[in-house]
């Protein structure tokens, strides 16, 4: 799994993740169908969280994050 931290949170039911390591990489789209462990709501930006990262269905030149889980020692308010 990757890891990386929450940057932002839409009241649409999604977000965006920026992987650690930058590498480069933009960061990850993300729906809140993705989110396991917790729900959507819980989530805050400037959390760590771990995802796989995994070929966007309606673009394949895009990426985007599944299974977002909390991580250990994340920033939570």
């Amino acid at each position: 799994m990757t890891t990386g931290t929450i940057r932002s949170l839409r009241d649409k039911g999604f977000g965006f993740i920026a992987p650690d390591g930058g590498n480069g990489q933009n960061e990850l789209f993300f729906h809140g169908s993705a989110v396991v462990g917790t729900t959507f709501d819980d989530l805050r930006e400037g959390q760590q969280v771990s995802f796989d990262v995994e070929p966007d269905p309606r673009d394949s030149s895009r990426s985007r994050a599944v299974r977002v889980q909390v991580g250990a020692g994340s920033n939570q308010d």
